[in-house]
């Protein structure tokens, strides 16, 4: 006789202890303070419940996720560089850049910095590295000011367990020509949780690509990260991130931007892969006269679900954020975009717009898009807008009467609607590499 098994009605949550917080840091021997943050990080998330019904989590249903197979923290198995595709380890520009640092399950497999970035003072290393080596300049950061434990169930579950990570440096008047890569790569199955860290200083410039991918894996993976972005008055940082994970990856994270007086900041984001993909994107205006332009890219397919939540926050007057998503799906998969700006009461004089853009490929897929403003002050210009499209017989008949076949013409289109986002990755290779990727997901 067949069993009906209802549902749980809430979302279970992995089942780590103290214990496991503690095993991390002895593991590595970690300095006091960072212990005691540890700790305090993993009091919020034993007394945050699962997220569920909360509003920006409401439309988001992860309960399938098999905790027992993903939470299991991946380890090192002796792989190395040479299972990452090649694809992912190419020189961003020409055959020569900054740094180049390469993760193979939470370990650091390889490991540059060209002298001329060393020269200048530039510190691009593993999180690890940077801890016994610039422990100051780490811990008046580290989930100081971008993150913070507070965020969230998986930001205080990420600030106790993080077991991996990059830190970047770029000290006060110094300009890093030679862009920055970072490669994450895993083999195994299980949870990883990767940390970004980067500090562009006063009146200092930086370009920064990370790479987040995985092979196939028997059972169930969850990443579980945090990326912070810190550009101090008057700097600029161009920052990409491409993600690609396997299709039974979830991913939870939380990613945030600081842009100081007068400084710039210019973030990509792509996501192309995982099951389930549960994203927080914001930036802080926190300094007048900050500027930051948010990109974002997406392609679902399959039964893949794509939730990027962004958040636009005018924490200064005279500043401006500009976003733009763009995104397709097709088969039965699903995405939702969730934006905000807000402004602080007296934040006058501030330019915010955001807009996502959706390309239906199908009439099984569904696309969601949640635009809102939060304005506290009374001389602003924001604006925002989101639009739903499918492909039109008209240009697709246009190009076929030239002799254009229609499954070319289709992809041409497709390719003309992301185009506009692709020209914003400042790499000409990476720029055709993902074209590629889009290609065969239309191709399917």
């Amino acid at each position: 006789m067949a069993v009906v098994r209802r549902r749980s009605a809430l979302p279970q949550a992995p089942s780590y202890s103290l214990a496991d917080v503690q095993s991390v840091s002895d593991a590595h021997d970690e300095p006091a303070w960072l212990r005691a943050r540890r700790r305090q990080a993993w009091e919020i998330y034993r007394n945050t419940p699962m997220p569920y019904q909360e509003e920006e989590w409401r439309r988001t249903d992860y309960r399938h996720i098999r905790w027992d197979e993903a939470e299991r923290l991946i380890q090192a198995n002796g792989a190395t560089a040479a299972v990452v595709p090649a694809k992912n380890l190419e020189p961003l520009t020409g055959a020569e850049q900054g740094g180049l640092l390469v993760f193979v399950d939470g370990k650091v497999v390889r490991s540059e910095l060209a002298q001329s970035l060393a020269r200048q003072g530039v510190i691009f290393s593993d999180l690890r590295t940077a801890l016994r080596d610039h422990s100051e300049l780490v811990e008046r950061r580290l989930m100081t000011q971008a993150v913070r434990a507070t965020d969230g169930k998986f930001a205080a579950l990420h600030a106790a367990l993080w077991d991996y990570g990059v830190f970047v440096y770029v000290p006060r008047n110094t300009i890093a020509e030679l862009p920055l890569h970072v490669v994450c790569y895993n083999t195994s199955a299980g949870a990883a949780m990767g940390h970004v860290l980067v500090v562009v200083d006063e009146n200092a410039q930086a370009t920064m690509q990370v790479e987040y991918a995985s092979s196939e894996a028997a059972g169930q993976s969850a990443y579980i990260g945090a990326t912070e972005l810190i550009v101090g008055d008057a700097g600029a940082l161009r920052y990409v991130s491409l993600q690609d994970w396997n299709r039974d990856t979830f991913e939870f994270s939380h990613q945030r931007g600081i842009v100081g007086r007068d400084a710039q900041l210019d973030w990509v984001n792509g996501v192309m892969g995982s099951r389930l993909t549960k994203a927080f994107i914001e930036v802080d205006a926190v300094g007048q006269g900050a500027n930051a332009r948010v990109s974002g890219f997406f392609f679902a397919d399959h039964d893949q679900f794509f939730d990027l939540d962004t958040q636009q926050n005018h924490n200064a007057p005279l500043t401006n954020t500009d976003l733009l998503f763009k995104g397709a799906a097709r088969d039965r998969a699903r995405t939702l975009w969730q934006g905000m700006i807000k402004s602080l009461p007296q934040m006058q004089r501030i330019d915010g717009y955001q807009v996502c853009r959706n390309l239906l490929l199908s009439d099984e897929a569904r696309m969601d898009s949640i635009p809102g403003l939060e304005i506290e002050a009374d001389d602003v210009a924001c604006s925002h807008a989101a639009t739903f499209g499918t492909l039109e017989e008209e240009p697709i008949y246009y190009l076929m009467s030239r002799g254009v076949t229609r499954p070319q013409a289709q992809l041409m289109i497709i390719e003309g609607f992301f185009d506009e986002l692709l020209k914003r990755i400042p790499f000409e290779r990476v720029r055709q590499r993902l074209m590629a990727e889009i290609e065969a997901k239309i191709i399917g």
